[in-house]
This record gives C-alpha cells, sequence and structure tokens, in this order.
C-alpha cells in the first residue's frame, strides 16, 4: 500500500493518468482475485488523491470569484 506522503506527492495528472491505467487493467481481466483486490485498492486510494486536488481547485476558484465580486460590490458602495 502506498504511504500517505506518496499519495500527497503525485500531482493531479499524475493520480489521473494512474487510476486510468488500474481501470484498463481491471476491465480487462486476467487478474487473479488478490491482484484484482490490490489494483482496485490502488484505485480507490488514486480517486481519493483525485478528489482532493479537485475540491483544493474549487476552493481555489470559489475563493477568487469571492474576491472579485467583493471587489466590485465595494466599487459600487464608493
Amino acid at each position: 500500500m502506498t504511504s500517505k506522503v506518496a499519495e500527497e506527492a503525485l500531482g493531479y495528472e499524475q493520480a489521473r493518468d494512474e487510476l486510468i491505467e488500474v481501470v484498463r487493467r481491471l476491465e480487462a481481466g486476467g487478474t487473479t482475485l488478490e491482484e484484482s483486490l490490490a489494483l482496485w485498492e490502488r484505485g480507490e486510494e488514486l480517486a481519493k488523491v483525485c478528489r482532493r486536488w479537485l475540491d483544493g481547485a474549487r476552493a481555489r476558484l470559489d475563493a477568487a470569484l469571492a474576491e472579485e465580486e467583493e471587489a466590485v460590490t465595494e466599487g459600487d458602495a464608493e
């Protein structure tokens, strides 16, 4: 299993690309039950990494939009 530090070091694109590969391998079949479970667990970890990146990006966008709206509102009040 991957350590939390190694997971956090993955960029969004790296995690997404690895997740795509995990899904491809699972869909192709031909793996043992143990291998399939390990792939599935890795996929879950990678999906969490991607979700954290996307949530962080959303938070940054929301903050930027809020700042912009606040600046416009303050400009209207003057």
